[in-house]
C-alpha cells in the first residue's frame, strides 16, 4: 500500500530527467548513471576527512565491494553487486552518519528501506538482501570504515577499535583510501558496476 503523501513534493528531478518517488519509489526511476553521479557528490564523515578531496560514498563504495571480496573469496557476483551497492540509497538522502540515524529512528530507515528495495529491483537483485549476505556486508562496511576513520577522519587506532573492526589479513596499502575527484569517482563506482555486471 503506498504511503500517504505529504503535504509538499515527495519526488527528486534527477539529471536522467527521472522523477524519483522518495515515499513510493520505481525501479523504473532509478538509473546507474544519476547512484553514480549522487554518491561522488556525498562525502562520508561529513566531510571532516584529510586529502584535497572529500572521501566521497562512490569511492566507500567500491572499497566496500573490494573488501568483501577479499573476506568473502566464495561471493557470487550479485553477492559482489550488492555490496558496492550497499549505500546506493545516499544518492537520494545523503550519508547520515550512524548517531544521528539513531536519533532520527523509524522514517528515516522506512525511507531507506524503500529506496534499497527498488534500487535491488532495479539491478536485478533481491527486494531484501538475505540476512548472512547483509552481515558478511556490514563486516565489509566496518572494516573499510576502520581504515577511513584511521587514515582519513583522525581517529587514533585506539578510538577506531572502540567503534570499528580492525581488520585482519589487509592492510591500507592494498586499498584505494586516497580520496578521488568527483568525476574520478563517478567514473570508477559505474565502471565497477558494469565490469561487474558484465560477468553474470
Amino acid at each position: 500500500m503506498t504511503p500517504a503523501l505529504p503535504a509538499g513534493r515527495a519526488w527528486q528531478r534527477m539529471l536522467s530527467g527521472r522523477r524519483l518517488d522518495l515515499l513510493d519509489p520505481s525501479p523504473l526511476d532509478v538509473e546507474l548513471e544519476d547512484i553514480a553521479h549522487g554518491l561522488a557528490r556525498v562525502a562520508r564523515w561529513n566531510g571532516q576527512t584529510h586529502g584535497e578531496h572529500a572521501f566521497s560514498v562512490a569511492q566507500h563504495s567500491v572499497l566496500v565491494e573490494q573488501i568483501f571480496a577479499i573476506q568473502q573469496p566464495a561471493a557470487t557476483v550479485d553477492d559482489r553487486i550488492a555490496a558496492l551497492l550497499h549505500d546506493a540509497p545516499e544518492y537520494v538522502i545523503g550519508d547520515m552518519i550512524s548517531p544521528f540515524k539513531q536519533v532520527l529512528g523509524g522514517n528515516y530507515r522506512d525511507v531507506e528501506n524503500r529506496l534499497e528495495a527498488a534500487i535491488h529491483q532495479r539491478f536485478g537483485l533481491q527486494s531484501a538482501i538475505p540476512a548472512k549476505l547483509k552481515k558478511a556486508i556490514k563486516l565489509a562496511d566496518r572494516a573499510a570504515a576502520w581504515f577511513e576513520a584511521t587514515g582519513l577522519a583522525g581517529f587514533t587506532v585506539q578510538e577506531a577499535e572502540k567503534h570499528f573492526n580492525r581488520p585482519n589479513g589487509m592492510s591500507a596499502d592494498m586499498l584505494p583510501l586516497e580520496p578521488w575527484s568527483t568525476g574520478e569517482a563517478q567514473a570508477k563506482f559505474a565502471a565497477r558496476y558494469k565490469e561487474l555486471d558484465s560477468l553474470r
